[in-house]
């Protein structure tokens, strides 16, 4: 049996944090560090060894998850890390940044540590189900070399997509938040409808349930909608970074719904909904429409 590896993760936000809390239930070394103070303070009575500074987190890990907001923020990590990795470690790079910026961060990475590898692993999935280990993890890289990285994503996920030379996962990732964003504001606008029909979200959901259009996504969303609770799996404003990066990546013309529904988001985000669940778009539509 292959002993586990040591762990840091960089970024305990909603999915960083999840990430971390199911490698210590699985018995992993774990250690994190967040650029806000404060995050992952939970854990620590649970083992999360929890460093102020980043290059001090991944000093003793063998694979290193980097759950970061954007590419600069993950370039710069790299720039602070690169120094203090033990050697042949490997970068997990989990979040949603982009096609340009991952192949920027990839050659960053080979000229200041040539000796680590990368590999690209956005996740399909949210809160919810990372916090369940029920995500999907979509690997790119050398998988012959990521023997420890796979004990990791096994640890926090339902499986491992591979999908070749790094990079490729992060076009994947955008094609799947794309349908995701799409079916999203598809979901508001149908339940705008059925609202001015006298319908409720529970007789919309019992009219889809068992049929093929019974996505379970749609129905945490129309749950959502009916509590009027947007309490964030994924925030608006992530969501609407991830429909500006499908866009600048798309040939031009092929998206015209993702560029109405990236102008729309806009303006829910910068009218106080960024930080909300995206299913607010319906109560931003449900405003717009009572106005």
């Amino acid at each position: 049996m292959k002993a586990q590896p040591a762990v840091a993760v960089l970024g305990l936000g909603a999915m960083g944090h999840a990430f971390a809390a199911n490698l210590l239930k699985k018995g992993f070394t774990v250690y994190g560090w967040n650029r806000t103070p404060g995050r992952g303070e939970d854990l620590q009575p649970n083992g999360l060894q929890l460093c102020n500074d980043a290059a001090l987190a991944v000093a003793d890990a063998s694979v290193i998850i980097a759950m970061l907001t954007d590419g600069a923020a993950t370039q710069a990590i790299i720039r602070t890390i690169a120094p203090s990795c033990p050697q042949g470690a490997t970068f997990c790079q989990m979040g949603t940044i982009g096609i340009q910026e991952t192949a920027e961060a990839i050659a960053l990475l080979h000229a200041l540590r040539p000796d680590m590898l990368y590999l690209d692993a956005p996740v399909s999935g949210t809160k919810a189900p990372a916090e369940n280990a029920q995500i999907l993890v979509m690997a790119s890289g050398d998988q012959t070399r990521a023997g420890a990285a796979q004990q990791v994503f096994d640890a926090i996920s339902r499986g491992t997509q591979w999908y070749g030379e790094a990079g490729n996962s992060q076009k994947m990732k955008l094609v799947i938040n794309a349908w995701l964003i799409a079916m999203m504001q598809g979901v508001a606008e149908s339940m705008q409808l059925a609202k001015q029909f006298g319908f409720t979200t529970n007789q919309l959901w019992e009219t889809l349930e068992g049929g093929p259009l019974a996505a379970p996504y749609v129905k945490g969303k129309l749950e959502m909608i009916r509590k009027e609770d947007y309490t964030p799996q994924m925030q608006l404003q992530h969501a609407l970074k991830d429909a500006r990066l499908a866009l600048a990546n798309a040939p031009q013309g092929t998206m015209p719904m993702m560029s109405d529904i990236a102008a729309l988001w806009e303006n829910a985000a910068q009218n106080g909904l960024a930080e909300q669940d995206l299913a607010a778009v319906y109560a931003w539509l449900d405003n717009a429409r009572q106005a």
